[in-house]
């Protein structure tokens, strides 16, 4: 069995934290704004699992696009408008400029990162491939460029265009604390093999 787009959405929306960002980031007109990673992917294994929606997510990522100005300042504003917008939510909402990225992802993380040229393209570089998924604020459509199988299926493969495999495994591990049912598939340590600590 796997999830439609129309059922992932619902499924998102089950959250109410999710569907509270859909509704009231749409509104801020973020340029190229898109709810990304976790806390969509978590709330479908959450309602798999028959856990609250909200169980064991961290945080809830937004990336927007906008490349007119790169500064810091630029950013910040950005981001003070969007806690502004969710203030009484009790959760983490991380908000980044995906234009920026190439500025600062050396200093953090001791790799290069190559300039973006859309907000997608940083969702394109997530270490697990089912992570890389995102729903627009703008218009509420699903970016899923790997399809929907393997978050159903919970399925943990790591991303080609991200290729840290220790970084991978670790992110892994610490998702099998959480939803002990996924399942790493990796071709380095076999076809298919559930890791856990």
């Amino acid at each position: 069995m796997s999830l439609s787009e129309q059922q992932f959405i619902e499924s998102v929306r089950r959250n109410p934290i999710n569907a509270e960002l859909l509704s009231r980031l749409g509104l801020l007109r973020i340029p190229q704004g898109i709810l990304t990673a976790g806390c969509l992917v978590q709330t479908v294994w959450n309602l798999k699992s028959g856990y609250d929606p909200q169980h064991g997510i961290k945080d809830y990522d937004v990336f927007y696009f906008d490349d007119s100005d790169l500064s810091w300042d630029a950013e910040d504003a950005v981001i003070r408008r969007v806690q502004q917008a969710v203030a009484d939510l009790p959760v983490k909402v991380e908000i980044k400029n995906q234009a920026r990225v190439h500025l600062w992802y050396k200093d953090k993380f001791g790799a290069d990162y190559p300039t973006l040229q859309k907000a997608e393209d940083g969702i394109d570089r997530y270490l697990t491939l089912c992570t890389r998924i995102g729903i627009r604020l703008s218009d509420g459509s699903l970016y899923a460029p790997d399809g929907l199988d393997d978050i159903w299926n919970g399925i943990l493969r790591l991303n080609p265009l991200n290729p840290q495999r220790g970084l991978f495994l670790d992110k892994c591990n610490q998702y099998l604390q959480r939803w002990p049912w996924l399942t790493i598939v990796d071709d380095k340590i076999g076809d298919c093999a559930a890791r856990s600590k």
